[in-house]
């Protein structure tokens, strides 16, 4: 430990550009789990068979918008390089383009979605008492899908102009937003879980129309049309589609998850579904350097600086190693006590306890992992980004099938659960860092071929 912190001395010639996007960067990635945290809180108050139901519809939800990411992290790289090759307008085209496409994706999911709910509900191992909460849920929420992704493709544009302040703004007021009107609807006009949804679709409504403004402010200022162009489209389209397959291999990871969750009782998933938002709340937060690769290794590689992206990234890399294990410290610190603003089960309780040991343990390989990942989509290197996904939910699907089997009862086979988990992060972590070694990422200009 002593070695690991000589290694991280806190004046180094990029902790200011690092530290100047990474933190407004990490409130505002925090501010999302935290309040889904407060919505399974108040959801939690519903029972035990309602927490169940919000943790199944999350899950479908994030699969509808994990599988867009790429409309925030392919819009980051491209408007970060032009931006480092002194291409501003170009970098506001490309985000206006991406702003078109994330509305357009958005009303597909809605006009696909509604009317597969039920399937989708089913798929997850949702039980008949979990299923209608579920549902209702999932339904609802979907009508606030073209408003996140407008929000993903805006807060891109704006990281990739190297303003990582305003989407802090925005994410902190969205989400503030989101919990009083979920306290609202749900404890004081007993709207039920439905009541937990609508303030979800008027909180990312929000916050699109803020970064609409704001990117149609900055178009019309750089003189860029804020009309979509069919080349545009299509380069988005296509530039995103190796971020899409990453991204459809990590939901399967996490749908997988929360499959198996769901099939070991009812209990057992309400207690993934809070772990879950816990370790999702940590790896957010260490996202946030990953985030600010994203944006400095595209500005670097833009500007034809190889060297500076290298110890930039070495230095991210052990921010990222530090930050997991005061993750780790933290939870072991709160573990006693993690359970009590989310249930009053004894079962849940003692399932979320377990859980969260594996979950400290993951942090500081999470750290490491998180801030490869970004770096390498900064890079734009999704074509490698998308193979190494791949080949490492392949490695994890046999131990979250055959690890909870072997466990006796529902306690041991959700900790074998979240241990299949932690063997996901390490292939991704092994599979990232021998790209990285490498130099076939460093490619430079404004383009990448």
């Amino acid at each position: 430990m002593p070695q690991l912190l000589s290694a991280v001395p806190f004046r180094h010639r990029h902790d200011r550009e690092i530290l100047a996007l990474a933190i407004p960067t990490f409130f505002a990635l925090i501010s999302e789990p935290l309040f889904l945290l407060t919505d399974s809180a108040i959801v939690g108050t519903l029972g035990t068979e309602a927490l169940g139901g919000l943790g199944v519809a999350g899950q479908v939800l994030l699969t509808f918008v994990a599988v867009c990411v790429f409309l925030a992290y392919g819009t980051t790289a491209a408007v970060s390089r032009k931006f480092g090759a002194g291409d501003v307008p170009g970098g506001v085209r490309d985000g206006v383009d991406g702003l078109w496409l994330a509305a357009l994706l958005g009303l597909a999911a809605v006009v696909v979605g509604w009317p597969l709910g039920p399937v989708l509900v089913e798929a997850l191992g949702a039980s008949p008492d979990v299923a209608p909460y579920a549902l209702t849920y999932l339904r609802i929420s979907l009508l606030s899908t073209p408003f996140l992704l407008v929000v993903m493709a805006g807060t891109g544009v704006l990281r990739g102009l190297q303003n990582a302040r305003t989407p802090l703004v925005v994410a902190v007021a969205s989400y503030v937003g989101n919990a009083v009107l979920c306290a609202v609807f749900v404890l004081v006009l007993d709207w039920g879980i439905a009541g937990s949804a609508w303030s979800t679709v008027l909180a990312q409504g929000g916050g699109a129309f803020w970064y609409l403004a704001m990117i149609v402010r900055a178009a019309r200022r750089e003189g860029v049309s804020v009309m979509p162009t069919a080349a545009g489209l299509r380069a988005s389209a296509s530039a995103g589609f190796a971020l899409f397959l990453r991204s459809v291999s990590m939901r399967v990871v996490a749908l997988v998850t929360t499959a198996v969750a769901a099939r070991l009782g009812d209990a057992s998933i309400a207690a993934h579904q809070v772990s879950y938002n816990i370790w999702a709340l940590l790896v957010f937060a260490m996202d946030a350097i990953a985030i600010a690769g994203q944006s400095i290794v595209g500005r670097y590689l833009g500007a034809g600086d190889v060297r500076g992206t290298r110890d930039a990234t070495r230095r991210m890399v052990e921010w990222g190693v530090v930050l997991g294990l005061v993750f780790t410290a933290v939870v072991f610190l709160v573990l006693p006590w993690a359970w009590i603003p989310f249930t009053s089960d004894p079962e849940v309780r003692v399932l979320i306890t377990a859980s969260l040991v594996v979950v400290a343990l993951l942090q500081p390989l999470s750290g490491v992992t998180m801030v490869l990942d970004g770096v390498l989509m900064g890079a734009g290197d999704q074509r490698y980004l998308a193979w190494a996904s791949l080949w490492t939910m392949l490695a994890f699907l046999p131990f979250a099938l055959l690890l909870p089997r072997l466990a006796s009862d529902s306690l041991w086979g959700l900790v074998g659960l979240w241990t299949a988990f932690g063997v996901w992060i390490l292939a991704r972590a092994i599979t990232l860092g021998l790209r990285a070694r490498g130099p076939a990422w460093l490619v430079t200009g404004a383009h990448r071929p």
